[in-house]
């Protein structure tokens, strides 16, 4: 004969948790009134309940869930899978509870499964939509960690013996979007408003905010910050140089773009130009696929009435050459084989079908799968010179 369970505290826990407490009757949107732990047998208007007669009216609706599951479950069940089962029962009716697939697994004595379809309650019709509400997934959850928690303890799984990896099956039941909702056990009419709508800063706007202040944090660290340092001059000092020059400070740029051109601010007037600066400014302007010849300069002596221009280079220009250094088909042969192309896979067909007369014995044996061997290789070459010849527009264009 199969054990007879009762609902031990952790499930009464667990259905407090989840439903709260409301001391005034508060009415459904189906008409009906609910006072306590979401009872509604005796819920009038105007009534009110204590915290211990909520919990007395909670025992005597468990009572009905708990007859219900002894009743309709065939396999056997330990306290924890009883007691998470009468929490399930409560939140989702004992009419759906009889039609679900949680009871139809647990009579063909697959525990897991039934644990996992759990999970498929958590959905609610709300302002005219179906959503997923996260007060449920929590629920659902705590009600399977209970379900799945073994009497005698966990079995040890080592991570580097069995390694997890990823159900792809299961990928559906990660929700798209779950709605935030609240149900005031204060008020007269017993509703549920969305989080959103009392508090705009969302979880997802909050989470977006935490990211970009962390990137903003670590992009300061990065960059090393560099203070004019300020020498106050003395009358005594003012015709003596100092004796050791500060050595030149290194300062991270970030990389320009290919065809933008890398201004270096000039050096002072009374100084030679920096050596870093020429190192820099010259494997900027060197492309990776070709050295770049030095162009030969005059060199000029900087005036001392006014600062020189900046100085501006810019890459050479990579005329028969894609952006990586490939070179490139020059464009009437890209024309020339597109034509081809195109009266290839226009005639090879025609005389593929063409070839042997009806009626005839066939003068050229699988003509036909000959011809149409010709028009996929016409129109293969077709495609190739379309794509190079869009490739070179697209790199002209850059």
């Amino acid at each position: 004969m199969k054990p007879r369970h009762q609902a031990t505290r952790a499930a009464i826990d667990l259905i407090k948790r989840f439903e709260g407490f409301r001391p005034r009757a508060a009415q459904l949107p189906d008409g009906r009134w609910t006072i306590g732990y979401g009872h509604t047998r005796s819920a009038r208007s105007g009534a009110v309940v204590s915290e211990a007669d909520a919990d007395a009216l909670l025992v005597y609706d468990i009572a009905a869930v708990t007859a219900a599951i002894s009743q309709w479950t065939f396999s056997p069940l330990n306290q924890h899978q009883f007691d998470a089962l009468t929490a399930f029962v409560f939140n989702i009716g004992l009419s759906n509870f009889r039609r679900s697939s949680v009871l139809r697994r647990l009579n063909e004595g697959s525990y897991l499964q039934a644990a996992c379809a759990m999970e498929m309650w958590r959905t609610a019709d709300f302002e005219g939509e179906r959503i997923v509400v996260d007060a449920l997934v929590r629920r659902r959850s705590a009600e399977m960690a209970l379900f799945l928690t073994p009497m005698d303890g966990y079995i040890p799984v080592p991570s580097l013996i069995v390694v997890p990896r990823v159900d792809e099956q299961a990928a559906h039941t990660a929700p798209l979007r779950a709605t935030e909702v609240q149900t005031p056990l204060d008020t007269a009419i017993a509703a549920a408003v969305r989080t959103e709508d009392a508090e705009p800063a969302s979880a997802a706007v909050a989470a977006a905010a935490a990211i970009t202040a962390r990137l903003n944090a670590i992009l300061q660290d990065g960059e090393p910050e560099s203070a004019p340092v300020a020498h106050e001059a003395s009358p005594a000092s003012d015709a003596a140089p100092p004796a050791a020059a500060a050595e030149p400070e290194i300062v991270a740029a970030p990389l320009a773009a290919w065809d933008q051109p890398i201004i270096v601010p000039a050096p002072p007037a009374d100084e030679g130009p920096s050596p870093v600066a020429e190192t820099v400014v010259a494997a900027a302007a060197e492309p990776e696929f070709e050295p770049a010849p030095e162009p030969e300069t005059e060199a000029h002596a900087p005036s001392t009435d006014e600062p020189p221009p900046p100085l501006m280079f810019r890459a050479p220009a990579t005329t028969p050459f894609s952006r990586r250094g490939k070179p490139r088909a020059p464009a009437p042969a890209i024309v020339l084989m597109g034509l081809t192309g195109l009266g290839v896979a226009g005639a090879g067909p025609v005389w593929g079908f063409g070839a042997n007369a009806p009626g005839h014995s066939p003068i050229i044996p699988d003509a036909q799968i000959a011809g149409m061997g010709l028009g996929l290789l016409g129109a293969g070459l077709l495609a190739a010179s379309v794509y190079m010849l869009l490739h070179r527009l697209a790199g002209q264009s850059e």
